[in-house]
């Protein structure tokens, strides 16, 4: 398996474009995961503009008190968690039925895709 592998069951495997090195300077994602569910409501375009964003520090749409968390966490060593607009077009609050979520864990070894319904 390469490094930007996606466990999504019986589906058939999406065409996906891994964030280049220059773009993870700031947070490196490790294995890359999604969900299903995630593979089915994000389109896989989005979903790749969603993880380029958050390696690079972006945080989407978070309170300012999860992006302050955040940024101690690439300090401290802790996982990171941001939240997208699934439809840029539309309003995010971060969390509900717009809303794509990545995790990136504290040792920087996985990055998961979900939705805030599958936490």
């Amino acid at each position: 398996m390469n490094d930007a592998e996606f466990a999504f069951g019986s589906m058939q495997r999406p065409k996906f474009i891994r964030p280049t090195p220059e773009q993870q300077k700031v947070l490196p994602l490790g294995r890359i995961v999604a969900t299903a569910d995630v593979l089915t409501a994000v389109p896989v375009d989005r979903i790749t503009e969603c993880l380029v964003a958050h390696t690079c520090a972006d945080w989407g749409c978070v309170s300012e008190a999860d992006r302050r968390a955040n940024d101690e966490a690439l300090r401290c060593g802790f996982r990171v968690l941001s939240a997208y607009a699934i439809d840029p077009s539309q309003p995010c609050r971060g969390y509900g039925e717009n809303t794509v979520w990545i995790i990136t864990e504290w040792d920087r070894s996985l990055t998961t895709v979900l939705l805030p319904k599958e936490y």
